[in-house]
């Protein structure tokens, strides 16, 4: 299937774009071609929130549109509710399994087999978000053994005081092995629903905004054993990004490249098509795998014996594999991609939303690649030749007169991966919320969302950068 006859990673949104026109409340995301015709939507850990000022423009003023709020200090999962789990202590703080609350028969759809598993469960306290949110997103960081799994749920109040259910966010495991891991459709309490990774507000022009939230871990394993999944880091993000189709405008600030690993998601055309029909599709994990190339994660010869050793960069088609959303069947879920990183030793992830070019070129100053989500008409962006319904993209520098350095994996090949694009069209594509697709219908865009992978032990640089953005270390 040619990447233009692909269907984008937003279908199921068609019905809810004429809400998310009025609202902007839908979340358009990482097509899983990126030359998908463009017709569908798609202080450390301890602070009450970490919230992230906008910065639209020099003299404009800063108003709060994202509030991240992530746990992972020992302090952080010692808090809350535990039914059996519990915190442990050390370099790098995290949550365990410890005694099961209970035994549950999980039917797993996609692997169809039925399994009883032990598990336990730890609920964070309640969070008031800083930014009454319209969306909001969880990421995780985690280790999975064989033998276990876990699952994320999230249940937001709105600012009118009513619940929403208990909402599956994902449910993962680093291989697949045990179960598939997947997203979970059809949640929706008529007010907001989950689109695979996004938590929503079905309609935000009515001014129903999410007030607060908590979130909850379940930790399974296999009955029987003292096998445990240990949870690092979750992150939730909520925001409230500004509906509109052009963003202000940024001055340029760094000129600095980072040396980032340069791979192609087109030369894995046909490779692995249960994997979301092959490379064409692979935007996300190829751009995944390059960033933590970058940090210095690297695959063995023994995981990546299962791919035909006449592939081109291998290491690209277990990434496909391995940040695989089975019940979405497609490589772009975001927190998935997240986690996939955080299973290589000495990095940490989290999904989020940035508010500007200023933002990116403040985590380059400090050497920290971005992997961004952005959506475009063929004209909106130009050199790069192809139009998407949503694509990631590597950002990995900017030029002396501001403009943007990205290793695009939609490329030839690997020689032609590195592009520069023009600042101001970058920057529209990349933050607006809305646009127009080539039918002149008005579509949602990802309004910044990005992948930030760094070191679990950041330099005292990266700290500050990281912070800046609002991404507490």
């Amino acid at each position: 299937m040619s990447s233009s006859d692909h269907p984008s990673r937003r279908t199921v949104l068609t019905a809810a774009v004429a809400v998310a026109v009025a609202g902007g409340a839908v979340p358009a995301h990482a097509a899983p071609a990126p030359g998908a015709a463009p017709d569908a939507a798609a202080p450390a850990g301890t602070a009450d929130a970490e919230a992230m000022a906008v910065t639209p423009g020099a003299g404009s003023a800063a108003a709060r549109t994202v509030d991240l709020r992530s746990w992972f200090t020992y302090a952080d999962w010692s808090s809350g509710s535990a039914e059996g789990t519990r915190a442990v202590a050390g370099e790098r703080p995290g949550l365990v399994l410890g005694s099961a609350a209970g035994t549950l028969a999980h039917a797993d759809p996609h692997a169809r087999t039925t399994a009883d598993w032990e598990y336990a469960t730890w609920t964070s306290p309640v969070h008031r978000l800083a930014v009454p949110a319209t969306e909001v997103i969880a990421s995780w960081n985690a280790s999975t053994p064989a033998g276990t799994w876990l699952q994320v749920e999230l249940r937001a109040t709105y600012a009118d005081g009513t619940d929403t259910p208990w909402y599956v966010m994902g449910r993962w495991a680093s291989g697949d092995q045990d179960i598939r891991r997947a997203s979970v459709d059809g949640q929706s309490d008529g007010r907001s629903t989950v689109w695979t990774d996004t938590l929503a507000v079905d309609d935000a022009s009515t001014g129903l905004r999410i007030g607060s939230y908590r979130t909850r871990l379940t930790l399974y394993r296999r009955p029987g054993t003292t096998l445990t999944p240990t949870v690092w880091r979750l992150g939730v993000m909520g925001s409230a990004v500004p509906d509109r189709f052009t963003v202000p405008a940024s001055a340029p600030g760094l000129a600095r490249e980072l040396a980032v690993p340069r791979y192609s998601q087109e030369i894995h055309q046909g490779q692995y098509p249960q994997y979301d029909n092959g490379g064409e599709a692979w935007c996300s994990p190829t751009s995944s795998q390059m960033a933590i190339e970058y940090w210095g994660g690297r695959l063995t010869p023994a995981q990546l014996k299962w791919v035909d050793p006449s592939y081109a960069d291998p290491q690209v088609c277990h990434a496909a594999r391995y940040t695989y959303d089975h019940q979405y069947a497609g490589c772009g879920n975001w927190p998935f991609n997240a986690a996939y990183a955080a299973t290589f030793d000495g990095l940490r992830s989290v999904v989020t939303r940035l508010t500007s070019l200023t933002d990116l070129e403040t985590l380059i100053a400090a050497g920290i690649p971005a992997v961004t989500s952005q959506s475009f008409l063929e004209e909106e962006l130009t050199g790069a030749g192809y139009g998407t319904a949503g694509h990631l993209m590597t950002v990995i520098g900017f030029t002396a007169g501001g403009d943007v350095i990205a290793n695009d994996p939609n490329s030839a090949d690997d020689a032609s991966v590195r592009r520069v694009y023009a600042r101001r069209q970058f920057e529209n594509i990349w933050l607006r919320t809305k646009r127009y697709n080539a039918a002149g219908k008005t579509v949602s865009g990802s309004g910044g969302v990005c992948y930030l992978y760094f070191p679990v032990r950041p330099t005292v640089r990266q700290c500050a950068a990281l912070e800046a953005v609002g991404v507490s270390v």
